[in-house]
């Protein structure tokens, strides 16, 4: 998550989205949406209709996104809502970017398993860039938030960036990560350790071993 305080209501403000409106592409997708819920249930919908509305500001400001509090006005009357319904929605959930943020927003898990694994050496290198906590670089590039578990324990340390999720990383690991998307590359997502699929053990398996080449079922022998 970036800031959680919203972004002031200013003229300036007002002059960049108070004309916000869905791309073509998006009101079709919006429409589609809100047609999955019930009658009288449409709002319902808030929560990928502020989705869909961060994605697209990110497209047009080249950055992840955020919602204005204009975009969020339209939102809640195409959905009928009181605009303080919508706001709390966005308040709540940290997926949604509350005042601008950069083209990558790099989130780095300091919670414990992470951090017993070497977050801090990731946090060191994220600094060593010029980032820093709740705050965007001066080139627009990096946003930087110290996060709690993203659910990737087994794999930690982690970072998320944007959509996508890069484990066992060390803080060379992460440097080529964040290289490869400074150059416009995207580089690998997922586990970094080299001949690591997926969270499986790193090395031989110390269990299940009969599941190696197929499937076996093992209650029988319970």
């Amino acid at each position: 998550m970036a800031d959680r305080h919203i972004e002031p209501d200013s003229p300036e403000l007002r002059a960049r989205w108070g004309n916000w409106a869905w791309t073509p592409d998006n009101a079709a997708k919006a429409q589609e949406i809100i047609a999955r819920y019930p009658e009288g249930r449409q709002r319902s919908a808030v929560m990928p209709l502020l989705d869909l509305a961060q994605r697209q500001v990110g497209a047009e400001t080249n950055t992840q996104g955020w919602l204005p509090i204009p975009v969020m006005e339209k939102i809640a009357a195409q959905l009928d809502m009181p605009i303080i319904r919508v706001v709390e929605v966005a308040t709540f959930y940290t997926m949604y970017n509350l005042v601008p943020v950069g083209r990558f927003h790099v989130q780095v898990c300091g919670t414990t398993p992470c951090m017993l694994r070497g977050s801090d050496d990731l946090i060191k290198a994220c600094h060593q860039r010029g980032m820093k906590p709740g705050h965007t670089t001066a080139d627009g590039l990096w946003t930087f938030t110290e996060v709690e578990c993203m659910g990737n324990c087994a794999s930690a340390p982690m970072v998320q960036i944007n959509d996508d999720n890069y484990e066992d990383l060390t803080a060379e690991r992460l440097n080529t990560v964040l290289d490869a998307l400074a150059r416009g590359e995207q580089p690998k997502t997922g586990t970094q350790e080299p001949g690591r699929h997926t969270v499986e053990p790193v090395g031989a398996l110390s269990s299940l071993t009969a599941m190696v080449s197929e499937n076996h079922d093992y209650r029988g022998e319970w």
